[in-house]
């Protein structure tokens, strides 16, 4: 294919665009953390991909096509079926990505496309069906730093040609972040570690920057137990909703200001302290469930 003037064009173009994509994709990201568990996020980055880094209009995309989230089409024919799932439920989730084909592999077949496409804005894998099959015809992860030039089969271009050589394209899951490797192998020592204030593990606080590293640790609500600190939960919670909206919380970004909403509320509820568990909560719960519910996330603690 590197014989075509169609691909060397493409292969100028997302050279030039992937930078962009990501700094994009990292904003949709950061919305997703702000308001969690939604698949539009994941939409909007591969609509982001097809249309500024691939070669596809606004105008190919067509969007819940018969249970189909997103399809791509030229002239009518339906070339691509993407099914997305939010932010990061598939990359690191074998079971979660074979669900997530199942559903495609039925709306195709209903619609007779020939080529399926899961994503969850972190990875994303496609296949062609083959003789009651899947065949690979790319996987990519939408993070790396490099433009992935698989994603020419996937382009205007290159989406009607069967690909000779499906080396790399094969579905797998994504290897986790250095962090998250360094975390794990610093596990023992962090079950040692206690703050050097409140002398507890980092178990006990509802926000941890930094498993291995306690001045990251914010917000005491338990004791070294495990059990609710009845006396720090409410001081914990009323030091986040002072100031929620703002960029920071007390050294807690606002991205990750929801999860320790919901940490904290978990702990209430296990007091039966939230107003839908009683007729008189305390002013704090309410204000919690107040936030809750502005968010978004409260079936996150009643579920």
């Amino acid at each position: 294919m590197e014989h075509l003037a169609s691909y060397r064009r493409w292969v100028e173009r997302i050279r030039a665009s992937w930078p962009t994509f990501l700094e994009i994709r990292a904003s949709r990201l950061a919305e997703g953390q702000r308001h969690p568990a939604v698949e539009k996020v994941t939409e909007n980055i591969v609509e982001d991909l097809f249309t500024k880094v691939l070669d596809w209009s606004l105008a190919d995309l067509n969007h819940q096509v018969e249970g189909a989230d997103i399809l791509l089409t030229k002239q009518g024919i339906k070339y691509l079926l993407i099914e997305t799932k939010r932010p990061g439920a598939l990359a690191w989730h074998r079971r979660a990505v074979e669900k997530a084909l199942d559903q495609a592999r039925q709306y195709a077949a209903e619609q007779r496309v020939r080529c399926i496409a899961v994503s969850d804005g972190f990875m994303l894998y496609a296949a062609d069906g083959v003789g009651g099959g899947m065949r690979d015809r790319a996987f990519v992860s939408l993070a790396q730093h490099e433009p992935p030039l698989d994603l020419w089969w996937l382009s205007v271009h290159g989406i009607y040609r069967e690909r000779p050589d499906t080396q790399g394209a094969e579905l797998h899951l994504l290897p986790p972040s250095p962090v998250e490797r360094e975390e794990r192998e610093e596990g023992a020592e962090e079950a040692a570690l206690l703050h050097p204030k409140y002398g507890l593990p980092a178990r006990c606080f509802a926000y941890v920057g930094h498993a291995a590293r306690p001045a990251t640790w914010k917000l005491p609500y338990r004791l070294a137990d495990g059990s609710v600190d009845e006396k720090r939960l409410p001081k914990a919670i009323q030091a986040v909703l002072s100031n929620y909206r703002g960029a920071k919380v007390s050294g807690i970004p606002e991205a990750d200001t929801p999860m320790v909403l919901i940490r904290l509320a978990r702990a209430a509820a296990s007091l039966g302290r939230m107003p839908f568990q009683t007729a008189s909560p305390a002013t704090v719960y309410r204000q919690l469930q107040d936030a809750l519910e502005q968010l978004g996330i409260l079936d996150k603690v009643v579920g």
